[in-house]
């Protein structure tokens, strides 16, 4: 698997949660804050940024409790 599936599946399931409600390449990088540009590339495989790969990595440690945990100590920072 490459960074920019990770990077599909995530957006996919964001979109999921929002009813399919569609979210533009614009407003999830503006969420995530970086440009679009940056995004765009991440997503088409153009750029793997190192960060991700190893975030992604340590979290498919993790147990499915644990991620959710993790992620909502991030989300309170």
């Amino acid at each position: 698997m490459q960074i920019n599936d990770l990077f599909n599946i995530l957006h996919n399931s964001i979109e999921s949660q929002n009813k399919g409600r569609k979210i533009s390449l614009k407003d999830m990088a503006k969420s995530l804050g970086i440009s679009m540009r940056t995004y765009q590339d991440w997503k088409l495989g153009r750029a793997k940024p190192q960060a991700a790969s190893v975030v992604i990595k340590m979290l498919g440690e993790l147990e499915d409790d644990e991620i959710i945990r993790a992620v909502r100590k991030i989300n309170k920072l």
